[in-house]
């Protein structure tokens, strides 16, 4: 189904013929992606406005939605999303899960940059090394896939934590941090604390020689819709690397963590 745009603008005037033509299946994208990213019901009129689409258009397409119940209409007259599109949700969440899709992504960042590439969740007050692909390169990492080490030693530790209330954020590192092999490790609660929330906040945490001498990572938080750090992916490499521009191992590890909330359907 086409739309085409040679319809009615308003209720007043000739019909006015604009050069493009918008497809029956990207009106309806646009009117779910509206939905969702409101988070409200809406009525045809509002949806035809958000859209920039003729409300003669919109209306046929909300009833045809409606009826095919990808849209749900409230009592008031206004649309929602409907009960198919939740089966839908469930049948894709079913056969998708944070490590298969962070486990494909770790291994193409590896295959870009050329260096060690992990991913890492939290094992109370511990972090995890969950799945790791190793770089082309001699380096060698001693963190390897089941490792686990205090919260304080690591840029991803700081980052598991980030998005919990500031006491609870406190109470984890007063209980658990402790000193490191390098003893260059932060073992201050307090500015654990903080810096795990200004971390979180900045989608980044890189760490040097906290955890071993000479070692470098540089982390992005995979987070859900609730802002919570779900696990973090990221970038093992000697010291002397982290500042680099060719690769840009920030912007590439950023850019990682992004695609694997996108595509575990993180909105926003």
């Amino acid at each position: 189904m086409t739309v085409t745009e040679a319809e009615i603008d308003g209720d007043d005037g000739p019909p006015k013929r604009r050069a493009s033509r918008v497809s029956g299946i990207d009106r309806m994208l646009q009117i779910l992606d509206h939905l969702q990213q409101t988070g409200t019901p809406a009525t045809s009129y509002e949806l035809a406005k958000a859209c920039a689409a003729p409300l003669s258009t919109v209306y046929v397409i909300v009833d045809d939605m409606v009826e095919k119940r990808l849209l749900d209409r409230t009592a008031s007259g206004a649309v929602w999303l409907g009960p198919r599109l939740y089966r839908y949700g469930l049948s894709y969440a079913r056969n998708l899960d944070f490590l298969t899709v962070a486990g494909h992504e770790m291994n193409e960042l590896s295959r870009r940059v050329g260096e060690t590439v992990q991913i890492c969740g939290r094992d109370g007050d511990h972090m995890v090394v969950l799945a790791m692909a190793e770089g082309i390169g001699h380096f060698q990492v001693t963190s390897r896939v089941g490792t686990r080490v205090p919260l304080n030693w690591t840029a991803s530790g700081r980052l598991l934590v980030g998005h919990l209330p500031a006491d609870e954020r406190l109470a984890i590192f007063r209980r658990s941090a402790s000193a490191s092999p390098t003893g260059c490790a932060e073992t201050d609660p307090a500015v654990l604390a903080a810096s795990a929330e200004r971390c979180l906040a900045d989608g980044l945490s890189i760490q040097s020689g906290e955890s071993d001498y000479s070692v470098a990572c540089i982390a992005a938080p995979v987070r859900d819709d609730a802002g919570a750090c779900i696990g973090t992916i990221s970038i093992v490499v000697p010291e002397f690397k982290v500042s680099q521009s060719e690769p840009d191992l920030v912007t590439a590890v950023r850019d990682a963590a992004a695609r694997i909330e996108d595509r575990l359907g993180r909105s926003g």
